[in-house]
């Protein structure tokens, strides 16, 4: 990780009202400070994006004032006096200039990512979203346009083979996502008549979409007023907002209730704020390296504040090697069918292939592959994958005269 800088006392919040050129912030007791701000419109096209990448220093003046961790989606409410209308007043100018300050430097900072072109479909959107859960940008970018060349619509990937649709998808990783995209297709295609539904109800009802994907449709596709929550964006607004090293391993209810508080009311808006935080994560405030001397809001940010606090959750959090584990074996099996075109691999070719692997850990990965609808199986007895115990076995070895060797392929 990278030295950090020292931190710098807060100073007294500034008066700060009407730099964001837009109206004033409306308080709600039940969840603080509503973002209100800078009537800036515009629909961003999708914001999938990560990857280190600089970004120029920004001059500032003197610092400002630190959001602590209470005063933005709190517990507490912040109105119905006049010490606390005035708080939240203090808290409402200090949210419209990081608001400036962040859109400002997302103007300038702003990767040129293919869904983010104008024209963009709202499925060219879903698929970019899909194709960029754990998988780099850089990997995604040139699959997508390759996808939406082929398939530029939900009705052509519903009619397409499924050996072709997982080589199409090649090593974008866990390759379900592949699955669940044709099967959404389908759906979209058959009861949606072609059109990607608008609401984040309607769309979380459609195959593989969750409340990210459906939120991030409606904000990046339509330009509608969404919370849009992924790990970027929830290490910038814990960081900024709640002063902690990183967000817990699972989102909360405190953290929807915090982007919820400081979300844009301007649909337009919104959608630009929510890109603006993502792209803020992926090139600055990143989880491992972050570039706090280039942060454009770092003047206002509570854990530079408190002094860069380590990890609170860092015991909770649960990582696995990649090398050696079911899913680089899996990987490996699917890398080898993929090759293979529409030809049954036999089992014998797939040891060879992967000679080292335990023969318990090949027959689980092969096993997991038929089941998750990702492989078929082919020839010899049913279910002969392996012997009692555990070592895979290809029928048609010596003693199984007459019964053809077992092979893998991909679905068709």
């Amino acid at each position: 990780m990278s030295t950090l800088p020292s931190p710098t006392p807060p100073a007294p919040v500034p008066d700060l009202a009407g730099t964001a050129g837009g109206d004033p912030i409306a308080t709600d007791p039940a969840v603080g400070v509503l973002g209100a701000g800078a009537a800036e419109p515009g629909v961003v096209a999708g914001a999938r994006g990560g990857g280190p990448a600089g970004a120029a220093d920004e001059p500032t003046g003197a610092p400002h004032a630190a959001i602590g961790p209470m005063a933005v989606g709190g517990s507490a409410a912040v109105g119905g006096s006049a010490g606390g209308d005035a708080a939240a007043g203090a808290v409402g100018d200090v949210l419209a200039a990081i608001r400036e300050r962040l859109l400002a430097w997302y103007t300038v900072h702003e990767r040129d990512l293919p869904w983010r072109e104008p024209g963009t479909t709202a499925w060219g959107v879903l698929v970019s979203e899909v194709m960029s859960q754990q998988t780099p940008v850089a990997r995604v970018a040139p699959r997508w346009r390759e996808w939406l060349t082929r398939w530029p619509g939900p009705a052509e990937l519903a009619a397409a083979p499924v050996a072709d649709v997982l080589r199409a998808w090649d090593r974008l990783g866990y390759p379900r996502r592949a699955l669940r995209l044709r099967e959404c297709a389908a759906v979209v295609a058959q009861a949606w008549g072609g059109e990607l539904p608008r609401s984040e109800a309607e769309l979380r009802t459609l195959p593989g979409v969750g409340d990210y994907t459906a939120a991030a449709v409606v904000a990046f596709a339509y330009g509608g007023r969404a919370v849009v929550l992924d790990t970027n964006v929830r290490r910038v607004l814990g960081r900024l907002l709640g002063g902690e090293a990183l967000p817990p391993p699972t989102l909360t209810a405190a953290e929807r209730r915090r982007a919820a508080t400081v979300l844009p009311e301007e649909p337009g808006l919104s959608a630009r704020w929510n890109v603006a935080l993502m792209e803020l994560g992926a090139l600055v405030c990143t989880a491992g390296a972050p570039a706090c001397d280039e942060c454009p809001v770092r003047d206002w940010c509570a854990w530079r504040a408190a002094g860069y606090p380590r990890d609170e959750h860092a015991g909770r959090r649960r990582t696995q090697a990649w090398h050696g584990s079911d899913r680089q074996v899996r990987g490996r099996v699917m890398a080898l069918l993929r090759r293979a075109g529409d030809d049954v691999v036999e089992l014998s070719d797939i040891e060879a292939e992967l000679a080292g692997i335990e023969p318990e850990q090949l027959a689980r990965a092969l096993a997991g592959l038929v089941a998750d609808g990702l492989a078929v199986r082919v020839g010899g007895d049913a279910g002969a994958d392996q012997d009692a115990g555990g070592r895979a076995v290809a029928a048609g070895e010596p003693g199984d005269a007459g019964v053809p060797p077992v092979g893998y392929a991909l679905p068709r």
